[in-house]
């Protein structure tokens, strides 16, 4: 019972925001596009849960998250197409990169957990109970929800305005984002990949200026959506700041840092070039190493 009133009320939750924070979105159906994107984001998941449910199995969690992203956007793009009879460039602009974010990550995550032998480690203890589980697909949607949230709105603006300052400055911040997150990705990979570091912490690479790069650059890029979406933005539709703060808590306190440093210690707490990286690398944002 616990979990099912848990899954109502992230569904409420969810709908609410969307509902308020899409109050400048054009309409579909009678609806404003955004609440429209909930639906889509909420239908895609349970969807998904069904056959997870039965082979209890979270093999294919991740890429459903990047599947709801594309989902999203492309019903944003839709929308505002269908509305408005065009897109202007902040709307293409703002679906590439969304698009090309999730592609990118969802690909990344697919094949890390391929290579892990196709279980998360996470679900462990709920993928056997049903309803648990549904919370966790539920959660999943409620996350992009929040985190495209910026995006999302800026595509489906019955307002849109013309690129000026916010848009260059919010691009390049976005670029930098993705840069940092794909670059750290890729050296943690390598660094894997290769036997000599069997059991070892990676301390290389943008690894050196920060204990977490990855995490650094996804919430850098979705702060440049933001600065992006900010001249279009008015009214109740401000509540899409919530993203880049939303992903900064969900990295930070809730299944990223906090549980990745607690692993960290728990492997190397008592190795002496583990605390020495720890005392002289940030958690998060990156410093250069001391030489």
């Amino acid at each position: 019972m616990k979990s099912i009133l848990i899954v109502i009320a992230v569904t409420v939750f969810a709908l609410a925001f969307a509902l308020f924070a899409g109050a400048g979105s054009v309409e579909v159906y009678g609806v404003n596009a955004f609440l429209d994107c909930a639906f889509v984001a909420l239908a895609v998941n349970w969807l998904a849960f069904i056959p997870a449910a039965i082979a209890q199995s979270d093999k294919y969690y991740d890429s459903v998250g990047a599947i709801t992203y594309l989902s999203v956007t492309g019903f944003a793009v839709y929308a505002a197409w269908s509305a408005l009879g065009t897109l202007d460039a902040r709307a293409i602009v703002l679906a590439a990169m969304v698009a090309l974010w999730c592609i990118r990550l969802g690909t990344f995550l697919y094949i890390r957990i391929k290579a892990k032998g196709g279980s998360d480690s996470r679900f462990e203890k709920i993928k056997t109970r049903p309803t648990r589980f549904l919370v966790a697909w539920t959660l999943q949607a409620l996350w992009v929800i929040l985190t495209a949230s910026a995006a999302l709105i800026a595509i489906t603006t019955t307002d849109p305005h013309p690129i000026g300052v916010w848009f260059w400055i919010g691009a390049a911040v976005w670029v930098a984002g993705i840069t940092i997150e794909a670059v750290a990705d890729a050296q943690k990979s390598k660094f894997k990949s290769d036997p000599e570091n069997d059991g070892d912490f990676i301390d290389v690479g943008l690894w050196k200026w920060s204990r977490h790069p990855n995490y650094f650059g996804e919430i850098t890029l979705w702060t440049g959506i933001l600065i992006m979406a900010i001249p279009v933005l008015s009214g109740l539709s401000w509540l899409a700041v919530i993203s880049p703060l939303f992903v900064t808590l969900l990295l930070t306190k809730i299944s990223g840092i906090n549980l990745q440093e607690k692993q960290a210690q728990e492997r190397w707490g008592d190795d002496p070039a583990y605390r020495e990286y720890r005392r002289n690398t940030p958690a998060l944002f990156p410093k250069p190493p001391k030489s």
